[in-house]
Parts: C-alpha cells; structure tokens; sequence
C-alpha cells in the first residue's frame, strides 16, 4: 500500500497533475488527492487549474463537468464504470422532450446530471448552492427542476415556490431506514441528526440539520462536542473523523444492510490500484461532444458566477 501510494505521488508530480476527490471516495483515496470537496468544490478547482492533467476520483458525471469545463486539459477518471444512478434517472432525450413541452419554464439542473442533460439546462445548482440560486430567481418564475425530486421538493419547502420536478432519485439516498434511525435516536439521545437533502422527506423531518456533505462536515466541525447519526453516503465519515477525531460519528443505516453504512457502490470503484493505472497510462480519458460541451458549460459557469456573487 505504501509503495503504490509513493509511485502515485511521484507519477502525480512527473505529469504535474491535479487530483481531485469527491467526499464519498474511499478514506485513502480521499487523503492522497490534491483537493477533497462536494460537487460545487471540485467543479470551481477544475475551472481554476492551470494542470495539464485532471484525474477526478469520483463519478463519470464529475469527469464530464470538469471536461466541459477545461475543454483544453485531458481528464481522466479511474474507472469508467463509476456511474450515477440519479444522472442515469434522468436520460438526456426525456428530459429534453419533458422541457420542450413547458417552454415557458426556465430549466434548473442539478450538477448531478449528464452533460446532455446540461446542455438543455439554463442554469446548474449543487445542493450547497440550490436554495440561493432558486431564490434568485423571481418567486412567481415558473421553474423546472430536475433531476432530484427529493432535492426539489427541499427547496420547494423551505422557499415556498412550487417547481416542477423531474422524477429522478439517488439510490444511496432513497434507502435509509426511518425505523432504523428513530432506533438510533433512542439509544442516542443527544445525537445530532445530519442529513443531505437527497433523502426522503421522512428522514429530512428526523433531521436536526440539512446540507449538503460539505454543510454537514462544517457543522460538524463547529461542534465537536457532539455525537452525530449521518444520513449521506458514509464517505464522508473519513473527513468528519479527520477533523474531529475524538467525536462519534454514527453512519444511518439502510432498510436492507449487512454493513451498518450506506455506501455507493460506483463511488467504490475507484481504488488506489486503479488511480496508479489511470495516471500511468493516461486513460480512461473522459470526451465529451464538442457541440454537448458548448451548450453544457452556459448553464454551469452560469451557477460559478451566481456561487461567487453570493460568495458561496
């Protein structure tokens, strides 16, 4: 393990690459990486890079925005296999026929979509940026939002606006257990529930606190004191523990789970073996359609600079 992560370090430096990690990576790929973050983290690295290389440790659809975002710069991904179940509920030709039918609505896409699905899009949001760029927007704009339902029916709640949302979901999201989290709550009372807004509005009304990974990892910070039951993808544990090393952290299980945890099973595709083997031979390289690539950037530099203006 220590030589493969050597020859990665010295390869990383030989190609002067960057490597960014998703939150959800495993704990040693997130701690080799350049840069860790949540999906508005890394696609603000990528824009601002002078790398030549990219190798984005997450899934395809974070490969994709950093490659729209740096048509000039080869991105490369460890596995090409690490696909999204709510990029893939959300099929580009569907979508695209789903605005075309309410022309009248502007069209607000998650980062967490392909880049075909982007280039229908007038403006992307990340669940760290969605509620402010929502509310940028006038409160009677008709609005289509997708893919997330759980996500949109979030920022429905809290901004009191009434979008129109697309039926899409994350299936590490979908399946935590209420029952299984009330039972935490019992034999841990003073436990801190955090939550992203990907989840079931049921477990959304058990939370104590809702963000994204990189909200839920900052609150945690703040409070050290406290114990926390997580209801994300249990990624991120690894950076709550790095920062908080004498807190307990209690992943939210699922309905159906031999671990304890709720883990994606393309975030963990990615292993150090293949990181080594994606540096070395410069492959697999992510593409996108040149004319996809045109259209797809508009809407995610559009959510860089509305993210900046309102310094997010």
């Amino acid at each position: 393990m220590d030589n493969l992560i050597e020859a990665i370090k010295q390869l990383k430096k030989e190609k002067n690459a960057l490597i960014l990690a998703h939150y959800y990576q495993q704990g040693e790929i997130q701690d080799i990486a350049d840069f860790v973050g949540d999906s508005l983290a890394l696609a603000q690295w990528a824009a601002k890079t002078e790398a030549p290389i990219i190798v984005m440790c997450g899934v395809h659809f974070m490969g994709e925005t950093a490659k729209v975002l740096c048509p000039d710069k080869k991105v490369l991904v460890p596995d090409m296999a690490a696909g999204c179940s709510l990029a893939d509920s959300c099929p580009a030709e569907e979508f695209a026929k789903f605005v075309a039918e309410h022309p009248d609505h502007t069209v607000i896409s998650y980062v967490n979509t392909t880049a075909a699905v982007k280039a229908v899009t007038d403006v992307v949001v990340t669940s760290t940026n969605a509620r402010q760029i929502v509310e940028s927007f006038p409160k009677d704009e008709k609005i289509i939002f997708g893919p997330d339902r759980n996500l949109g029916s979030y920022i429905n709640a809290i901004t009191g606006r009434n979008m129109l949302l697309w039926n899409g979901a994350c299936h590490v999201h979908e399946q935590f257990s209420v029952e299984k989290i009330v039972e935490l709550k019992r034999e841990h009372p003073q436990a801190v529930v955090l939550a992203h807004p990907e989840c079931k509005s049921v477990v959304l009304k058990l939370a104590d606190v809702v963000g994204s990974t990189a909200a839920l990892l900052k609150y945690a910070v703040a409070h050290p004191e406290k114990e926390y039951i997580v209801a994300t993808e249990s990624g991120i544990l690894h950076e709550m523990q790095k920062k908080c090393p004498q807190t307990t952290f209690i992943p939210a299980p699922p309905n159906d789970s031999t671990c304890g945890c709720n883990e994606c099973n393309f975030m963990r595709l990615n292993t150090l073996q293949k990181l080594y083997d994606c540096l070395k031979n410069e492959a697999p390289e992510i593409h996108v359609d040149p004319e996809v690539a045109a259209k797809a950037v508009k809407p995610i530099q559009r959510m860089l600079e509305i993210s900046a203006q309102l310094k997010l």
